[in-house]
């Protein structure tokens, strides 16, 4: 798959992105690699760099597009977590992965000539929620997919390998995202901002700070399951001023059945000032009377 850059022609970096994403464009993936690292080689090393930062312990890359090459291997739940950090920290690539049909404009010597984009993932046509992620193909590695989904708040990962062909794909990918929408749930903890406490300010214009919670944790659980959800407060026993609004001050636990499910920290609510001269002497007198 290619869009056919040419020789000498400039591109934007978004609508490389965008060729990449929607049309698997094998010479845009390249021309990216040697922009950004000087060559597809020194890309690459970055690329295993990467994947071993993010526990891709079966994955070793050769080149930046995933043509068959000796040693150019991964597996279905390292395409996973390389899908997971992607859809989690850089959720403007759904721009790209959720259009069906664009188009780029190469620019060379002839003039302008518009290049159309489809996108080989027809997730995006056939299945309620789709967001992406990624199709590919090769004589070695058959027909793959990273398939991606979100409803209600939940989202959802499916990888398949190796499928005899491009339908098989598809169908396997929608029955484990089907299976997943039809099994488990998400359910949110405090909003961020709740209050949880207040923390003891030594030395400060105020005696105390409000610890509030500084992101909403998602907890995934199985459908249809009762169960007893606990929080418990950490909070530090006392903070010397100043304390500036979002330092920690403690951590939620949260608990189901009696188990640790996950954690997120607790920060103060506001600046708080250290006390001044006469703030001082005031407390000194109220605490001898």
């Amino acid at each position: 798959s290619q869009v056919f850059l040419e020789e000498g022609e400039t591109q934007t970096a978004a609508d490389m992105t965008k060729s990449i994403a929607i049309a698997s464009a094998n010479d845009a993936a390249v021309a990216m690699a040697e922009f950004l690292a000087g060559s597809e080689e020194a890309f690459v090393q970055k690329m295993n760099e990467r994947a071993k930062e993010l526990g891709m312990e079966d994955t070793n890359f050769v080149n930046a597009c995933g043509l068959d090459t000796e040693g150019h291997v991964s597996s279905a739940y390292d395409i996973a977590l390389m899908s997971r950090e992607l859809m989690e920290n850089f959720p403007e690539i759904k721009e790209y992965t959720t259009t069906w049909q664009d188009s780029i404009v190469h620019k060379t010597r002839r003039g302008e000539e518009t290049f159309g984009l489809t996108n080989t993932n027809k997730l995006i046509q056939w299945y309620d929620g789709a967001t992406g992620l990624k199709t590919g193909s090769t004589g070695n590695a058959l027909y793959c997919l990273s398939g991606t989904a979100e409803r209600d708040g939940m989202g959802l990962i499916a990888v398949v390998m190796a499928a005899p062909d491009y339908k098989v794909r598809f169908r396997e990918v929608m029955q484990l995202l089907d299976y997943g929408f039809a099994n488990y749930a998400i359910e949110k903890g405090r909003e961020k901002g709740y209050v949880m406490g207040e923390v003891l300010v030594e030395k400060g214009m105020t005696d105390t700070v409000e610890a509030v919670v500084a992101e909403e944790i998602s907890v995934l659980v199985p459908k249809g399951k009762e169960a007893q959800w606990e929080t418990r407060t950490e909070l530090l026993p006392a903070v010397s001023a100043p304390v500036e609004a979002g330092t920690k001050v403690g951590e939620l636990v949260y608990l189901r059945d009696g188990e640790e499910v996950g954690r997120v920290e607790l920060t103060a609510g506001e600046d708080v000032a250290k006390a001044n001269m006469d703030t001082m002497l005031r407390r000194m007198l109220a605490g001898w009377c």
